[in-house]
């Protein structure tokens, strides 16, 4: 297959600015691929990655994807992108189950979104189908049992994009937490343009924790040191120039805490009751990671008795079924949820710290290129 000098030159641009680049072979041309450099987990050492062998020149023939979970712009990004690739895409707005796995049918990889959990028996359905590569449209793999999928000869494959999409939107959190935005909005709407009791705090005052140094946590970490502020960061592998701490440590004396750590069995509950009791008294916590980071009924005890002074939360324990749906005229059952969205020091969004233009495009680029990667057998176990 052939690709055109000018279309090579597009793909090749930089796309953001912290990354790590790997290098695939198609026909006579050569590509760009991002490779993730998130803080490390013990999952990661099972997710198969691509990496294209320096001394390979295998052409790759044109090859089907079956994409589930389809947004509407997920699927004119890969309507425009596939065809530079010589990729035939079968699309679906349906999350990949036992129901739908005749759509996969003839193609040996399929893309799958991060909002539903991949069942064992939608795995052993794949490989039965002839599946044998699944490249999640995310960074974590939390909503798929990775081993499982390598048991029944599925391989496992996320993606990277822009680490700016979320640390942008992290800062944005902090900022809100510790001016009391929506305090601050909640009463201008009602009119009480007062200032009592509406004071913030200016970040070059605070310090800053944050957990997990990857590509997001120090996009973070960049941005931080731009306000002035103190910066610790807990990581089991340090990567970074940055005040390096325990992670007790790091709570005792942080201002604002930052989660930004895989979700894996060691760090469920990372933030629990015991370590909510050793954070400083009004310390708030920021969550753009995974929901389940964090302990909710210790975080809601915390923040309801004065402990915390606030909390940021992108994500949350059980957002499932909840978040990207319209839940406007049906009841929630999350009853956290309700009780964290009644606390005026409490802000939350549905899971859209990522979600860029131009984190969107990374997303779908690399999603097809681990395809090509792993259709043209350059695979490797990271």
């Amino acid at each position: 297959m052939k690709i055109k000098t000018s279309i090579v030159a597009r793909l090749q641009r930089p796309t953001y600015r912290r990354r790590i680049k790997k290098r695939i072979r198609v026909g006579n041309a050569t590509l760009s691929c991002l490779e993730d450099m998130s803080s490390s987990g013990p999952t990661r050492a099972a997710v198969r990655r691509t990496r294209a062998p320096a001394s390979s020149s295998r052409a790759v023939s044109t090859a089907g994807i079956t994409v589930y979970g389809c947004e509407q712009d997920e699927a004119l990004l890969f309507r425009e992108m596939a065809p530079r690739y010589g990729v035939v895409p079968t699309i679906t707005k349906e999350a990949v189950s036992e129901a739908n796995i005749d759509l996969a049918a003839g193609n040996r990889c399929i893309s799958i979104g991060h909002k539903t959990h991949v069942t064992r028996a939608t795995l052993t359905a794949l490989s039965r189908a002839g599946v044998e590569y699944l490249s999640t449209r995310s960074v974590g793999c939390n909503h798929i049992d990775v081993s499982y999928a390598k048991s029944v000869g599925i391989s496992v494959g996320n993606v990277a994009y822009s680490p700016d999409s979320v640390a942008d939107y992290t800062l944005m959190l902090m900022l809100m937490a510790v001016r009391h935005a929506k305090a601050t909005v909640r009463r201008t709407d009602a009119h009480d343009y007062r200032l009592s009791e509406i004071r913030g705090k200016e970040l070059r005052d605070l310090t800053v924790g944050v957990v997990g140094t990857g590509r997001i946590g120090t996009a973070v970490i960049d941005r931080l040191r731009g306000f002035g502020c103190r910066v610790l960061a807990y990581d089991n592998r340090p990567n970074t120039a940055a005040d390096y701490t325990p992670i007790d440590e790091l709570l005792r004396h942080s201002d604002i805490v930052t989660l930004h750590t895989p979700l894996t069995a060691e760090t469920r509950h990372l933030v629990d009751r015991r370590r909510i009791e050793q954070m400083k008294h009004g310390a708030f916590i920021v969550n753009t990671g995974r929901g389940p980071l964090v302990d909710t009924e210790a975080l809601l005890s915390a923040l309801e008795s004065g402990r915390l002074g606030g909390a940021a939360l992108d994500v949350l324990d059980g957002e499932e079924g909840i978040f990207y749906t319209d839940c406007r005229n049906r009841p929630i059952e999350n009853r956290s949820l309700l009780r964290l969205q009644e606390l005026p020091n409490v802000f939350i969004s549905p899971h859209t710290a990522y979600y860029t233009d131009h984190a969107l495009s990374d997303t779908i680029r690399n999603s097809l290129i681990n395809c090509l990667d792993f259709e043209s057998g350059k695979t490797w176990t990271g």
